[in-house]
This record gives C-alpha cells, structure tokens and sequence, in this order.
C-alpha cells in the first residue's frame, strides 16, 4: 500500500473496464502489457454487474508464466488512487508489476519509455467474491443473467472484447466467452 509513497505520479495498468472506461482523471494514457498473467472471467460482482443474490462475473488476473495481458497504463496523480480504491472494492487489493509498453499493434513501444513499475489491481482466491473457473458455457449463462447498478453483465463482457480488439490483441478467453453469449443473447446489446 506504500510502495509509491512520496511519488508524484503512479503508473495503474487496467485490464477490464478500465480500458475504456477510465473515469478518473489521469495524466497519460498509454497501451500496455504484464508478463505471466492472464485475465480471467472469475471474480463475482456483487455491486457493479450483480447482486449479492445473483453475483454477476468480472474479469481478474490469474499468475500463469508465459503468458501476457494487453490492457491500458495510465499515469495518475497518487491522490487518485482514493477512488480507485472505492471502485476496486469487492476483493480487489493493489500489487505491483512491471508494465511493458506497446504500439497499439503490439510491438515495443519504440523510442518511448519501454518499462515502468505500477499498481494493478487483483482479485485473489482468497477474496469473498472469488468464483473461480467454471466452464464458457456456464460462465457466459452467468453473464447473460446479471445486471447490477452499473448494468447488464454482458455490456461488461462486451465492451472489453471490443475494446481488446480496438487494441489489437484480441484476448481468447474474453473471444470465446463473447461468442458464447452472442449465441445464447442473439441481440445482446
């Protein structure tokens, strides 16, 4: 919680809503991946895309060497993180990871800073609203059904597929579980 301290700006690497819907101030915008993550449909939402009755799912980062995240980096004045914090609530607590910045068609980031330390935002098994690995088909049954006070469920899924492929790196987990909605929601939204 005090790794930034004294800082001016911090670095925060948003990997779901956040990629395009930031809803902070912040300083600089900038794509970016972390190395051996992968992002994952299994933290329940019980106050955005949920209820406590009928949790909707959210998108958290699982440890798995080898693999990459694209999402977005912002550079934020330290005062920021306040609301972040409020946002990120429902289990989610701060960890510090090293972003790659990249071009948005995935290469270095050329001339440009390559590499910085910042906060992401993780929800651990240990959280309670974890949900944890289900199947596409049952995960995206889960999504389809819930709505909570920042909307349906599937807006989120939605919105963060599109935003991935505006970012160029489609990512396969949020792929195959949009198409498993767009097949059971014919006209999802």
């Amino acid at each position: 919680m005090t790794h930034f301290d004294g800082h001016e700006a911090i670095w925060v690497f948003g990997y779901g809503s956040l990629i395009w819907k930031a809803g902070f101030p912040y300083l600089e915008r900038r794509p970016a991946l972390v190395h051996d993550m992968s992002r994952r449909f299994w933290q329940g939402s019980h106050d955005h895309r949920g209820t406590p009755q009928a949790p909707g799912r959210v998108v958290t980062l699982i440890d798995e060497p080898g693999a990459q995240c694209l999402g977005m980096a912002y550079r934020i004045a330290p005062q920021t993180l306040a609301p972040l914090d409020l946002r990120e609530k429902n289990g989610y607590l701060r960890r510090v990871v090293t972003l790659h910045f990249v071009d948005t068609d995935g290469s270095p980031a050329g001339s440009r800073e390559q590499t910085a330390e910042g906060l992401v935002y993780i929800a651990a098994a240990d959280n309670p609203a974890y949900l944890g690995d289900a199947s596409l088909t049952r995960i995206a049954a889960q999504i389809a059904e819930a709505h909570g006070p920042s909307g349906p469920n599937s807006d989120y899924l939605l919105h963060l597929d599109q935003a991935l492929r505006d970012l160029g790196g489609p990512d396969e987990h949020v792929t195959l579980l949009a198409r498993e909605l767009r097949e059971r929601m014919p006209d999802p939204g």
